[in-house]
């Protein structure tokens, strides 16, 4: 196989419709976690800190082994776990609305299907009886 075949096989493999949607998915999907993350961090843990006494839970850790001798402290930063676990939680339900209401508008474009013919020559019985 020569360089050219390669290529030509590469290019086709990168202009399929799959490989592009997976492409435009990852980079809307980085843009939307950084606008969750902002909402997140910026807009929502602020009034939640204030409400349980100022804390930010960025700053929550447990300190297992103080500094000592220039070595750092050996802590658990729990906070930034809690601060991720909301972060995931607001991530799943935007996506979980935003499934729902692209499967709302999915329905919606639909048109409806047609009978199927067994139900239409149950009904021309039906109608025959009822006479």
């Amino acid at each position: 196989m020569n360089f050219t075949q390669v290529v030509q096989e590469f290019r086709k493999f990168a202009l399929k419709g799959n490989v592009v949607d997976l492409a435009i998915g990852v980079i809307v999907g980085t843009a939307f976690g950084k606008i969750v993350s902002s909402l997140v961090d910026d807009i929502l843990m602020p009034p939640i800190g204030f409400l349980i006494g100022g804390v930010d839970f960025s700053k929550l850790q447990l300190v297992l082994y103080a500094a000592s001798n220039g070595k750092p402290d050996v802590v658990i930063s729990y906070g930034v776990f809690l601060q991720n676990v909301v972060n995931f939680i607001i991530v799943a339900w935007a996506l979980f609305v935003l499934v729902k209401a692209m499967n709302r508008l999915q329905d919606q474009a639909k048109p409806p299907s047609a009978t199927p013919e067994e139900i239409l020559i149950l009904r021309e019985i039906r109608d025959s009886l009822r006479k």
